[in-house]
């Protein structure tokens, strides 16, 4: 007679350590040697695991970065809300001004640059990365302006995937870029821009 053998509760702890171990060890690496020196051999040796441990659980390291990233930002978890106060521009500027302040955050910035580089070169990552994380956000976004549209505060025919781009990509692209400062005053100007238009104002009779 046999019996299914099951993972025992100090067995799972011991997993879940492992994971815990090799998701620091890449995000200590990433800020010490930066992502282009980053290997997978390094990240085992520092977290005191094999490299067939960490492949059992991650195709590649940037999907280790991406795991780290969601672990250090716990990005996951409940579907990400915007903040709804029935003010759309102080909303919006909130949001954006956190935003670039996580931006601008030294313990972002690497695990954020390698990610972009990465889903740039890798499809698998950037459709996980589009699941799990990209794809929520849009959401939460695209929501909060439905619900400005529900207001009267934005038009009926206004399309949101076009929106949330204008409103959140000049942020990322400035950073990305390194174009120029991320400031809450730039976060102002974006705000402003994208809902009052481009063209000019017309004169009240």
């Amino acid at each position: 007679m046999t019996t299914q053998r099951r993972a025992t509760p100090n067995a799972a702890r011991r997993k879940e350590a492992s994971r815990q171990a090799i998701l620091t060890a890449a995000f200590e690496l990433l800020q010490e040697v930066g992502y282009a020196k980053l290997s997978i051999e390094g990240i085992a040796a520092r977290a005191g695991v094999g490299k067939q441990t960490i492949y059992r659980w991650w195709p590649s390291k940037g999907a280790i970065i991406f795991d780290a990233f969601l672990l250090l930002s716990a990005s996951e978890g409940e579907p990400p809300v915007l903040p709804d106060t029935g003010d759309l521009e102080a909303d919006l500027t909130a949001v954006l001004s956190a935003t670039i302040e996580e931006l601008n955050d030294p313990r972002y910035d690497q695990p954020m640059r390698a990610l972009a580089t990465e889903i740039a070169h890798d499809p698998e990552l950037a459709a996980v990365y589009a699941e799990r994380l990209d794809g929520p956000l849009k959401e939460a976004k695209r929501h909060r302006l439905r619900s400005a549209q529900q207001a009267g505060q934005l038009a009926e025919d206004l399309d949101l995937d076009v929106a949330v781009e204008m409103i959140w990509g000049p942020l990322l692209n400035r950073w990305l870029h390194r174009s120029g400062p991320l400031t809450a005053e730039y976060a102002d100007r974006v705000v402003a821009t994208a809902l009052n238009g481009l063209r000019p104002r017309r004169s009240g009779r």
